[in-house]
């Protein structure tokens, strides 16, 4: 392969969901059935876990696109251009008429969140609708929300199985699964699946296990690198059977969308460039961490230089 080849080939596919988030931030009191609360802020903004990663891997200076599926509609618009805006190739994004795009409402707090999420477009892509030639352009790819891809998710340890043909690495983020079924299925994927990265709830219910140690070996399997996002605890990952520990980045939230997933995109931009996973989950934990700084997802999340700068300043303490 060329040089210029494989430049052309070290970018990232992100596969996935697209919906927009309607942001409901700082109650006194969770809203019950039947009542009514007041929050303090408002915002619209992109929503999902794919494209909240995607547009953080751009910001980092990856050369990402997205494949996926939205409703030829207002919301559709805005998420396409949303991630246009950032440098996100949208040139394989669908806009179906027969579709609604997905809306995801999220009462959120300094500490936590709950999610309401009309599926809509969400379900209905596909194993066959990302082809060869998609993934020929690309060195790795990545796919969150395996619980709400209904379409994406029987045919997801095909497409992977693809892409590792094809000379691609792959990477998953399940999400939580509404249904709390937790698979079936799941197993296979990670078998053909290069790094998982599971937050400390999924974690647990995927392995059965509360203890973080016990749960990572427990998805041991000779291939796949699992990185566990824990919160304020930082991240964690089994290398070479020895846990390695990140802690956590000191900021003062605003609020917790999408930290997950700039987290995944740190995490993914370095590890595409052969850094070590401790640099990895230092890199997950410092744009997961950034992220909260402002509303939204996208909000606050880093760019290159800044992440460098971080990295370079945490090597140079020790």
């Amino acid at each position: 392969m060329s040089m210029n080849a494989a430049r052309e080939r070290s970018g990232i596919l992100v596969a996935g969901e697209i919906n927009a988030d309607l942001i409901c931030q700082g109650y006194r009191e969770f809203p019950r059935p039947g009542r009514e609360v007041l929050v303090d802020q408002f915002e619209m903004t992109l929503g999902s876990a794919s494209a909240i990663c995607a547009v953080g891997l751009a910001r980092l200076g990856s050369r990402t696109a997205f494949a996926g599926k939205v409703g030829a509609d207002l919301w559709g618009g805005y998420c396409t251009e949303f991630l246009a805006r950032f440098g996100v190739d949208t040139s394989m994004v669908v806009k179906d008429p027969a579709l609604q795009t997905g809306i995801t409402i999220s009462v959120s707090s300094e500490a936590d969140r709950a999610l309401i999420t009309y599926l809509g477009a969400i379900r209905e892509l596909r194993e066959s609708d990302v082809t060869d030639a998609m993934l020929a352009r690309f060195g790795h790819l990545h796919v969150s929300s395996f619980f709400l891809q209904e379409g994406l998710r029987p045919g997801l340890e095909k497409l992977f199985s693809r892409a590792t043909a094809l000379g691609l690495t792959t990477s998953l983020d399940t999400g939580f699964d509404p249904a709390e079924e937790w698979g079936p299925g799941l197993a296979e994927v990670l078998s053909v699946t290069d790094v998982f990265l599971p937050n400390e709830v999924e974690l647990a219910a995927i392995s059965g296990s509360d203890g973080i140690l016990e749960a990572l070996r427990s998805l041991e399997n000779g291939r796949t690198i699992t990185a566990a996002k824990l919160g304020a605890k930082g991240a964690a990952a089994l290398v070479d059977g020895k846990l390695v520990e990140c802690p956590p980045l000191a900021v003062k939230p605003v609020d917790t969308t999408g930290a997950g997933d700039s987290f995944n995109a740190g995490f993914l931009h370095s590890w595409v460039r052969g850094e070590t996973v401790r640099t990895c989950l230092r890199a997950g934990v410092f744009t997961g961490g950034k992220s909260t700084e402002a509303m939204g997802g996208t909000g606050s999340q880093p760019d290159g230089e800044t992440l460098e700068a971080y990295l370079q300043s945490v090597r140079a303490a020790k």
